[in-house]
């Protein structure tokens, strides 16, 4: 007989727990002030055997071309930003990193790097990771960041821009958010 009601012992004892922590994580959240964000758009140029180099070569599917090498293909690049599509522009960033190409049609990669900024008044870098499609535009989470990008939170999209050629370029737009506890090492 003690079986029977030991579920509905059991959640006469949690419902109030329960109900103490939604109203307590609810409140909480109300307290916190409006997130300090950023948001802009640069410029990666990238040519081929000058800032991109493939350093292992893949072993099946898509032979290498401008949009695709085959899978297993680890490539690395250092990269320049800029506020235009232009590369005469001017130069706001490096992006730094690895790819490795993750699809049997090479289009599609797994990749991170870490971006280097310096722009409207902020200088650190940010680290990114996260899938890459070498033809459409692809978010890439934010994990982490240095110097005025400590704490940083947000993604990454990247779109391809001009794809011909021995340089190719993306558009890649910064949305990124402070959280709550980094103004007291910011101070904003």
């Amino acid at each position: 007989m003690a079986n029977q009601y030991h579920p509905f012992l059991l959640l006469c004892l949690l419902l109030p727990l329960l109900s103490i922590a939604s109203s307590s994580s609810h409140k909480h959240h109300q307290d916190h002030p409006a997130l300090k964000s950023l948001h802009f758009s640069l410029y990666q140029h990238e040519t081929i055997n000058q800032t991109g180099y493939i350093i292992v070569n893949g072993v099946a599917g898509a032979g290498v071309g401008q949009t695709t090498t085959p899978f297993g293909t680890i490539f690395v690049f250092n990269d320049k930003m800029t506020t235009k599509p232009d590369s005469n522009s001017n130069v706001k960033g490096i992006a730094e990193g690895t790819s490795i190409t993750s699809s049997l049609d090479g289009l599609r990669s797994v990749s991170y790097a870490k971006i280097t900024l310096k722009i409207n008044g902020y200088q650190g870098s940010i680290s990114i990771v996260g899938g890459t499609h070498n033809i459409k535009p692809a978010d890439h989470p934010v994990v982490g960041g240095t110097g005025d990008f400590m704490f940083v939170q947000g993604f990454v999209r990247s779109s391809p821009v001009d794809l011909q050629g021995v340089t190719v370029v993306y558009k890649i737009e910064f949305h990124l958010y402070w959280p709550p506890y980094a103004a007291a090492v910011h101070g904003f």
